[in-house]
């Protein structure tokens, strides 16, 4: 069985971050990929908000960076995921690929948090070329233009009115007869003169040529007046939530009730000692590259600190 000190998982940017950090501070620390190496942000095309790039970078070039980062000071980045995880004791267990056993001393969490999707194949067809899951990241790229929003609920609406002050137009498309966000929320929605809600409407498929130029919809299912309707739209953005990737951990580590892993007193600490959470798989409300790396950086600093204090 091997046995390290410090062990990360997942590879988004506060798993790179946290590798950085702990490599520098000669914590030896092995960091697991996971299921998506680079984790999420490898699926944006674009990012011009992240400090250090006015360009721009795309989201796999940025990973990219902070990987050969880690590995310059030493980080050992594998390939694998966890599979299963005993920290019921001292020494913190972990299954990797359902065969693999390590003991590590200290463990961050950064395994991060994956968007809800409808299930169309043209979701992941137009991946990057219109379709999005975060309005903050992509908005920027779809000012003046028209854009779809789906969902209902207080995120939804959210993004709603953060596009309408980009775009030309925004549609909310939601499945039910009424938005199910707070009163707040639906009254800036319905207030908001550019956002257009389509209340019992579901998205049957999107279509364009070198990019997403218009969605079609399937309006009052079931009903005597239902029909199918097209709407010509730049970019689609999925607001239907996220899932944190917490399910393996939820024997041992405090989660709240959509999962996202509980921290104590604003740090990256769980209820387990020695265990960490960074990035959005502890943050349901922020979600940004920047915020997941500061978070990486938190928790590999906690970990010195926890294994200089033993």
């Amino acid at each position: 069985m091997e046995k390290i000190d410090c062990l990360i998982i997942g590879s988004g940017p506060a798993g790179y971050t946290a590798a950085i950090y702990a490599s520098r501070a000669n914590l030896n620390p092995v960091l697991y990929e996971g299921i998506q190496p680079g984790g999420q942000l490898t699926t944006t095309t674009e990012i011009e908000n992240f400090p250090g790039f006015p360009e721009g970078i795309t989201g796999s070039e940025l990973m990219e960076k902070m990987r050969s980062q880690a590995e310059r000071f030493g980080a050992d980045i594998r390939t694998g995921i966890i599979t299963d995880v005993d920290f019921s004791g001292n020494v913190h267990k972990v299954i990797v690929d359902g065969e693999q056993e390590i003991e590590a001393k200290c463990v961050i969490i950064s395994t991060g948090a994956s968007a809800k999707y409808l299930g169309l194949a043209d979701e992941q067809r137009y991946m990057g070329m219109g379709v999005s899951a975060c309005a903050t990241c992509d908005g920027f790229f779809y000012r003046r233009k028209t854009v779809a929003v789906v969902g209902g609920g207080d995120t939804a609406c959210e993004e709603a009115i953060y596009l309408a002050g980009l775009a030309k137009k925004v549609y909310l498309i939601v499945r039910k007869p009424s938005l199910r966000a707070s009163d707040i929320m639906q009254k800036r929605v319905l207030e908001t003169d550019n956002i257009e809600v389509l209340f019992e409407h579901e998205t049957l498929g999107l279509f364009g040529e070198n990019g997403v130029e218009g969605a079609r919809l399937l309006k009052r299912r079931g009903q005597i007046d239902e029909q199918e309707v097209e709407i010509a739209i730049d970019g689609f953005f999925l607001a239907i939530g996220h899932h944190p990737n917490s399910d393996v951990f939820k024997k041992f580590v405090e989660t709240d009730e959509l999962g996202y892993i509980k921290t104590i007193d604003g740090t990256p600490k769980t209820n387990i000692e020695g265990v960490f959470a960074a990035g959005d798989v502890a943050d349901p409300h922020y979600r940004q590259a920047i915020t997941a790396a500061a978070s990486g950086c938190r928790a590999a600093i906690e970990v010195e600190r926890y294994l200089k204090s033993k």
